[in-house]
């Protein structure tokens, strides 16, 4: 009940800053334009957030065109299938080449098989000297010619097998972006869900042990209020750096959602997550947040974190709701620290909730 609460409270948040936003550009509020708006709030799409402060900085508002074309560029899912479909066509294109040229190469294969097959015939009944001349010479007309074709297949097979590495690549990178948070450069909620689900599976297979870290920025909330949504931004790249900084290996990170992060330990036991836990809370505390416009030091970000452990029978689902619960432990005493299912204020946390 706690992380329905949470969530809707978070999403309604996004949504009054969506709806204000609407209201003192004086937008109409149509769907496109609160998606623009509410993404916004999230902070999830750093370009999308860049080129509109950029746009409002410059002209003080956001024509219709500009809309479209920050939706058109940084939201529409036509824009990904539309990539994916081009790279798609170049490879059935570059397929077709090759196959003509094959085509090609088997008629002239034919026609050889024929010349050889006529030369023999010719060369049986050869009377002379020249007649003999004429059949070789054809033949190696013939050879020559055969010869080249297959040069060119090889050379054309050649390209054609660079050509679709290159294209191969392409479809991995735009994969490879479709599960990327675009603030952070960290896992975005698809690679989370399809990563833990992986790694639930594989530790249930064979019996090793997995944690789960749920991360949340303390008083994150405070830092879009008081400083603007460029410094909230800068706040999550700092913890997306932190992440990155500290977490390495087969270990999964991942922007599960607004001011919130997940790790996935595999093969890690709860002592051992704990440590991880404690370093990377130590890592974002370190680290001092300054203002880049204006230079001016704004202090240290703090982070409170909930540790989960598979246990037998447990789901993706009731992995998370329990680490979900220490986190919300961790921020009812105290935040900027990390709680785990053996603490006691998770214990008291669990029976609250029950009541």
């Amino acid at each position: 009940m706690i992380k329905v609460l949470d969530e809707h409270e978070r999403s309604m948040a996004f949504a009054e800053v969506a709806l204000g936003q609407i209201r003192s550009l004086r937008q109409t509020a149509v769907p496109r334009n609160y998606e623009i708006w509410y993404v916004y709030a999230t902070g999830y799409n750093a370009p999308l957030n860049k080129i509109i402060n950029e746009t409002l900085a410059r002209n003080g508002k956001l024509t219709e065109a500009d809309l479209d074309q920050i939706y058109d560029t940084y939201l529409s899912q036509i824009k990904t299938t539309d990539r994916i479909d081009k790279v798609g066509a170049r490879v059935i294109n570059e397929i077709d080449d090759v196959m003509s040229l094959i085509t090609d190469a088997l008629g002239m294969s034919a026609s050889y098989d024929d010349s050889l097959s006529g030369a023999t015939q010719k060369l049986s009944v050869a009377q002379n000297r020249d007649q003999v001349k004429a059949v070789v010479e054809q033949l190696v007309v013939s050879t020559r010619e055969m010869r080249d074709t297959n040069k060119a297949l090889e050379d054309r097979l050649s390209l054609s097998k660079q050509e679709i590495s290159n294209l191969q690549q392409s479809l991995e990178a735009i994969r490879a972006e479709s599960l990327t948070d675009p603030l952070t450069s960290l896992g975005n909620r698809k690679y989370f869900d399809r990563a833990i689900a992986a790694a639930v599976q594989s530790a249930a297979a064979c019996g090793e042990p997995l944690s789960l870290l749920m991360l949340d920025i303390d008083h994150f909330k405070s830092f879009n209020d008081n400083y603007g949504h460029l410094t909230g931004d800068q706040v999550l790249r700092l913890v997306g750096m932190s992440l990155k900084q500290t977490i390495k290996g087969q270990d999964i990170t991942a922007r599960y959602g607004g001011e919130e992060f997940a790790v996935v330990l595999p093969a890690t036991a709860l002592r051992q997550a704990l440590t991880v836990a404690d370093h990377i809370r130590r890592a974002v505390m370190s680290k001092e947040l300054k203002k880049k416009s204006t230079g001016e030091i704004l202090g240290r970000v703090t982070i409170s974190i909930g540790v989960s452990v598979l246990q037998p029978g447990d789901d993706v689902d009731s992995l998370i709701d329990r680490a979900d619960a220490c986190l919300y432990a961790a921020k009812r005493n105290g935040r900027n620290r990390v709680i785990c299912e053996a603490d006691p204020e998770y214990t008291a946390e669990i029976h609250s909730q029950v009541a």
